[in-house]
């Protein structure tokens, strides 16, 4: 799954969810159901720029509430 934000690295995800910022994630493509809770797999920069970082996260309602 991505994030709604195109973040270039997880530094820079963390961060953002370390300073308060809500941060939303979608499933693109339509190939699987997007999840809205539960235990994700995060990965980033967005497509077509290659993955660099991959984290784990949980969400409630599409919105990351841990991020590890």
């Amino acid at each position: 799954m991505y994030t709604n934000i195109n973040f270039r690295t997880k530094k820079d995800l963390i961060a953002s969810f370390k300073a308060g910022n809500q941060i939303g994630t979608h499933q693109p493509g339509g190939m699987f159901p997007s999840q809205k809770n539960g235990n994700i797999c995060l990965e980033g920069p967005h497509y077509p720029e290659p993955h660099r970082w991959y984290a784990s996260a949980t969400i409630k309602d599409g919105i990351i509430t841990k991020v590890k």
